[in-house]
């Protein structure tokens, strides 16, 4: 990247409500007026991280509310969005925008809305003490008049995704560019959910226990366990809320609370992979991650971060999902801390041959941040036709191949020395568990180069 992330937000925000005003909100921000989100730059360790304000000076970005900063403005109205699936390559496009161009969408949480949650959020975040003007209009209204898909809890992916965008330019073979500009959350509170069958501890589809683990160790436990109820509400899944408060995640238990920093991100970022018709195929689903990005939860793809997706459809059909104002790698209980955000990106075609992206994108996801490459691995990433492996061996080898190729065809490094230097210098770790394909990704360390 050129730019520190504290750059691209400044100059995105400037862009958006003109230099002057800029300058001006700033010295308000100084004198304590706040503005809804604020952007801190990335710490030393490429931990992302970002400072939101306070709950008594948060706005709640309602559609068309608050600044927008991109080119072009998409909201997450029910026509614009898929609960449950990701665009096809046959999917009709939203919006169209030029390369190079920046847009800002607007994602919706799916906690809070799901149908084990009662699949009504002014209910739902009301019990929890949030006041109905700070429960998300689009919110209330994908809950209530969402009809593109028939909805199936135990059949679809949970996740509510905003678009497809046509990209002007973009071809089969081609590089989509998705530089992420902002990352804002759009109210102060969030949900991490726990569900039965699901996330790290989660017992067989038999009622057994995993590898590893004892049926006792399974969680949620196995005593709260009511799929066989008909009703979702009763299944025994467990969501917690958790609080905004001073840019942190509050969670309480008894009388004692953790607090920990938001560092806000897309978990969903893709383009159309799918060469399926069908709206509700398998390999449409919204949870497992594929060649074309979707799903793939890497946390340090936050406020200044580049993710490189490689084109399958004319246009790249980009769409955005899977809000997380905070997620730990691994994602092990199920879901991050999720909360809707309005993202704003820069999104830029690369030819083959150009220069513009890492080799390796032309055939694999591939990121960077402004201190690091960052190769991503994942078990079985050909959109379910066959199933998914949930192998973290498998998306490990693919994550050290896919570096090795990016330090051999990029770098100019002999194989065998980039082999070496990776396991000397470079770090992988496991970017979740628990969306059927699972991932791994590295950080090459780009002071390493600067020599």
């Amino acid at each position: 990247m050129d730019k520190s992330f504290a750059q691209a937000a400044a100059e995105t925000i400037a862009r958006g409500i003109g230099r002057r005003d800029f300058v001006r909100a700033m010295a308000a921000v100084g004198a304590g007026a706040g503005l809804s989100a604020v952007a801190s730059a990335c710490s030393s360790s490429d931990t992302p991280t970002a400072t939101v304000a306070s709950t008594s000076t948060f706005e709640v970005l309602h559609p068309d509310h608050g600044d927008i900063a991109g080119d072009h403005y998409l909201k997450s109205e029910p026509a614009q969005v898929l609960w449950g699936y990701v665009p096809t390559v046959h999917a009709t496009p939203v919006m169209r925008m030029r390369s190079g161009q920046t847009i800002t969408l607007d994602t919706v949480s799916h906690e809070g809305i799901l149908e084990d949650q009662g699949r009504n959020p002014i209910e739902y975040f009301g019990a929890n003490g949030v006041n109905e003007s700070d429960i998300l209009q689009d919110a209330v209204a994908v809950a209530a008049d969402y009809n593109r898909t028939p909805r199936d809890f135990d059949k679809d992916g949970p996740h509510v995704v905003t678009g497809p965008v046509f990209v002007e330019g973009a071809q089969p073979g081609d590089v989509l560019k998705i530089e992420t500009l902002e990352a804002i959350p759009r109210v102060p509170y969030g949900v991490v959910s726990s569900r039965h069958g699901k996330g790290a501890l989660a017992r067989k589809s038999d009622g057994s226990a995993p590898d590893g683990i004892t049926i006792e160790e399974v969680m949620p436990p196995v005593a709260t366990d009511h799929r066989k109820n008909s009703k979702p509400t009763e299944y025994g899944n467990v969501s917690t809320f958790t609080a905004v408060e001073d840019g942190h995640g509050v969670m309480s238990y008894g009388d004692a609370q953790v607090r920990f920093p938001l560092a806000p991100f897309m978990g969903i970022m893709g383009v159309a992979f799918s060469q399926d018709r069908d709206i509700t195929a398998a390999t449409a689903n919204s949870i497992p991650p594929t060649i074309g990005g979707g799903n793939i939860d890497i946390r340090l793809l936050g406020v200044g971060s580049t993710l490189y997706l490689p084109v399958f459809a004319e246009g790249a059909l980009f769409y955005v999902g899977d809000p997380h104002m905070a997620m730990g790698d691994g994602e092990v209980a199920l879901t991050a801390m999720e909360g809707s955000l309005r993202g704003t990106y820069r999104l830029t075609v690369c030819k083959p041959g150009s220069g513009d992206a890492p080799s390796v994108a032309y055939n694999y996801p591939f990121a960077e941040t402004e201190n690091a490459w960052v190769p991503i691995g994942l078990s079985d990433p050909d959109g379910a036709v066959n199933g998914n492996s949930s192998d973290l061996n498998i998306a490990m080898r693919r994550a050290v191949v896919n570096a090795l190729d990016f330090l051999e065809n990029d770098q100019g490094m002999d194989r065998a020395t980039a082999y070496a230097y990776l396991s000397a210098a470079s770090d992988f770790v496991v970017s979740q568990v628990v969306d059927r394909t699972v991932g791994v990704h590295g950080q090459i360390y780009k002071s390493h180069f600067a020599v």
